[in-house]
């Protein structure tokens, strides 16, 4: 299964592409069907991509990672990222890290049609982070890498 990953939709126009196109099946959800999906043991382990990811294993992928991540670990269901190892920063420490805030027009509109009335407040970043301690892996070019990820990561970069 792959969520939509609103507001820009990368799950439904770029991860079911990718995924359809390499024969692999898939099922399409909504973002809020996660806890759902979980819940009824319909998932036996999720993947998800980082855009980065820091020397400690602190990953940050688009907004709704983090979410996935709690209701995996609650329902006990292994949480993998899978990133090549380009995507790690050694060098920055996950509290410096800024989180982009999107336009408001991405959550007000679709379509180009305002569908929220004017005047609303919006709060629409579009990352957030994951912990180390709900990862269960880091799926990289270079093998997996288990907790604890400071010595491991550690490790694969200084081969």
């Amino acid at each position: 299964m792959t969520t939509e990953t609103r507001p820009a939709l990368q799950g439904s126009r770029l991860t079911c592409f990718e995924l359809k196109n390499d024969g692999i099946p898939i099922t399409l959800i909504t973002d809020s069907m996660v806890g759902y999906v979980l819940q009824r043991g319909l998932v036996n382990k999720v993947v998800v991509g980082a855009d980065r990811i820091t020397r400690l294993g602190h990953a940050f992928n688009k907004i709704g990672t983090y979410q996935i991540a709690v209701l995996a670990k609650r329902h006990k269901v292994p949480f993998y990222i899978a990133a090549p190892t380009s995507t790690f920063d050694l060098g920055t420490r996950h509290e410096d890290v800024i989180i982009e805030e999107r336009s408001v027009d991405e959550v007000v509109k679709i379509n180009k049609k305002r569908v929220a009335p004017k005047g609303v407040c919006v709060l629409n970043p579009a990352f957030d982070t994951t912990p180390p301690e709900l990862i269960n892996g880091l799926i990289t070019e270079r093998g997996l890498l288990l907790p604890p990820f400071e010595e491991s990561i550690r490790k694969v970069f200084e081969a």
